[in-house]
């Protein structure tokens, strides 16, 4: 039973492998399209509008402005 179990365990363990993500791979995961709201403009206004609801704060996801902090 034990053997049968360690026997198991080193065919789980022999399946994972960590494999380096090379930088053209992390290009196509970056598109817009791969993104969680996928390009559709009113998901992401939502996801958005949850985000700041729930950090109670509001911008830091556009450019940034002159630099003075005085908007």
């Amino acid at each position: 039973m034990r053997v049968m179990f360690l026997i198991i365990v080193a065919l789980f363990f022999s399946g994972c492998s960590i494999k380096e993500v090379k930088p053209w791979q992390k290009e196509i995961l970056a598109k817009e399209s791969m993104q969680f709201s996928g390009g559709d403009g009113n998901l992401r206004k939502f996801v958005n509008h949850i985000y700041f609801s729930k950090e109670a704060s509001k911008g830091g996801s556009g450019v940034a402005g002159g630099g003075c902090g005085c908007n």
